[in-house]
Parts: C-alpha cells; sequence; structure tokens
C-alpha cells in the first residue's frame, strides 16, 4: 500500500485545490483532513513528479476532479471520490473499496469513533488498510446481525475487520438487526452489553456505510430473509429508492412512511445526521437514486462512487440546478 504522500489522486487533488483554487495550505488541511505540513510534501510530490508546472498536467485525473468538484459544489458534499468504472462487478468493487481505505486511512485519527454498516461494496475497504503505525480508533457496529446474509458482510464484521486493519478496537452488537416486537427492542436496549454498544452509537464522529437499492433482487435487503418480494413490492407503493442500515427512504430522503424502519435495533438513521463526516460507497450505476436520496435526505455528506454514476447523478439533476 502506497503512503499518503505517494498517492498521485490524493497529490492531484491537493495540487487542484492549492493551484486552480488559490485555497491555503491551512484550508487544504481542513479539507482533506490531514496535517499540514503533509499539504506541504504533497504540493512538493506534485511539482518533483511533474504533476504540476504551473497548472495540473494530468488530465485523467483532472476529468476526475471535475466530477468530484461538481458533486460537491451541487449537493454541498464534504468530499466526493469518483473512481475508474470497471467492466466486472468485482473489479468495481474492489476500486471502491481501495479508494474508501485510501480515504479512511487519511482521516481516522486516535480516539475517533467510527461507525459501520454492512455491505458487499465496504466490506473491500478493510482489506486495503495499511497503516504504518497503530491508529487507536474505536470501530462500532451500526446495526445487529443481518439475517441470512453472508458472515463476512455483517457489520460486526466489518467493523472487526477495519479494527484489525488499523490496530484500533472494537464493540460488538450481539442482537439482531431487525426486531418486530417493540417490546422487546426496548428490553434488549437495557441489556448491560447491548446497552453499551448503543451508547458508543451517541459519540461516533465517522461512520461508513453502503447504500442500497430495495428493489434490486441481488440486494443486500433481498437477501437479509426480513423482506420477501410482497413486502417489497408494498414498500414501492411509497416510492422507496433506498436503504442505509435497513432503514428505507424515498427519492427526497423522507423516512416517514416507512413504519418498518422502527424495527432496526441499531442506530436510526436519521441521527446519522449528527456524525460529522458520513461517507457512502457506491459500485453500481444503477444506485443513482438510492445515493441521491441519501444526500437530499442529509444521511450522508461523502460519496465514493464509480463514473457512470457519478455522471447519471449530475445528469439527472441538471435541469433542477439550471
Amino acid at each position: 500500500m502506497k503512503k499518503i504522500v505517494d498517492d498521485e489522486r490524493l497529490i492531484v487533488k491537493c495540487c487542484s485545490l492549492y493551484y486552480d483554487e488559490n485555497l491555503g495550505q491551512k484550508e487544504i488541511a481542513d479539507i482533506l483532513k490531514i496535517s499540514r505540513p503533509t499539504v506541504s510534501r504533497l504540493l512538493k510530490a506534485g511539482r518533483v513528479s511533474g504533476i504540476v508546472e504551473v497548472k495540473i498536467h494530468n488530465y485523467s485525473d483532472k476529468e476526475f476532479r471535475d466530477l468530484e468538484k461538481a458533486l460537491e459544489q451541487r449537493f454541498d458534499l464534504r468530499e466526493a471520490i469518483v473512481v475508474q468504472d470497471k467492466a466486472e462487478e468485482f473489479n468495481q468493487k474492489n476500486e471502491i473499496g481501495y479508494a474508501v481505505a485510501n480515504y479512511l486511512m487519511r482521516i481516522v485519527k486516535k480516539g475517533d469513533r467510527v461507525g459501520v454498516s454492512m455491505g458487499t461494496t465496504i466490506k473491500q475497504a478493510a482489506r486495503y488498510v495499511d497503516v504504518t503505525r497503530p491508529v487507536k480508533a474505536v470501530f462500532v457496529p451500526l446495526i445487529g446481525g443481518v439475517g441470512q446474509v453472508a458472515s463476512d458482510i455483517h457489520p460486526n464484521q466489518i467493523a472487526m475487520d477495519l479494527a484489525n486493519s488499523f490496530s484500533g478496537s472494537v464493540k460488538l452488537l450481539h442482537a439482531p438487526a431487525m426486531i418486530t416486537n417493540p417490546a422487546l427492542i426496548e428490553q434488549l436496549k437495557e441489556d448491560e452489553g447491548l446497552h453499551e454498544v448503543l451508547e458508543e452509537m451517541d459519540h461516533l464522529n465517522i461512520a461508513l456505510v453502503g447504500v442500497g437499492s430495495p428493489m434490486d433482487p441481488k440486494s443486500s435487503v433481498m437477501a437479509s430473509g426480513y423482506f420477501n418480494e410482497e413486502k417489497l413490492k408494498s414498500l414501492g407503493k411509497f416510492n422507496a429508492v433506498g436503504d442505509i442500515c435497513l432503514q428505507f427512504y424515498d427519492d427526497y430522503g423522507n423516512t416517514e412512511p416507512f413504519i418498518c424502519n422502527q424495527n432496526v435495533f441499531g442506530i436510526a438513521i436519521a441521527r446519522l445526521k449528527r456524525i460529522p463526516i458520513v461517507i457512502a460507497a457506491v459500485a453500481n450505476e444503477s444506485k443513482w437514486e438510492a445515493i441521491l436520496g441519501a444526500i437530499r435526505g442529509g444521511f450522508i455528506n461523502v460519496v465514493v462512487m464509480n463514473t457512470s454514476c457519478a455522471l447519471r447523478i449530475l445528469k439527472e439533476t441538471e435541469e433542477l440546478n439550471a
């Protein structure tokens, strides 16, 4: 794994902010969540490598930066990261996972509390995290165990994998993700071990979430076993376009019509709005409505996506922002 100062994409982004947007090194450090000396080293690396003379010469990366900047400005995002399209779904998820890992290595610091949801895309991130020294952060699953899905994409497992990669610690949530009995939910909240994990969720400063498309037959929602086709069709009547932590919303981020959201044992989707950095990772253009609804709902403020998904979102919202 490359060091931060060897990350060409980050060098280009840093140089673009400095030379094209005339931001100071302190401003860039705040935006990219890195130290000011690291900004200085990245700028030097840009000059030494020839990426920068007076303007940026790496035009392929500049095209990515233009897409990222368009997303950031249109939707007031903290940061957008766009990666190259890949023909194979597995390779695309690896590409997204690599980008997420680089972002996490840049921002996660000692003492951070990082919430983690489920998902086949975000599970890849832990594979690519490679830190040179331990980062004593705490990783917390955002919901309980998810039905029948593969164990390696359970929130507990992803939280453990990330904790191992960062040499941090983990809190495990030993409860099912969905409970239909409200009285049982309240009873479980009083359990000492579970209560401790739920308390941690009130102190998260970073969250990493997958974004689902509930109407996709291959979705994690469908694989969970909690929802059959009939239940999903009923969600479709209320225009459910996406889910985060098994909680549904429509194309404008409204969650009120979806009573089943109350059955989730874990963080309520509305509480994501209180977390300073919420990263969403998607690897498929078909999820453009899901990611757009999540942005509009204010649930996420950092996005990592492939090029075609970014282009689709910008195209579909072009008239609204004309």
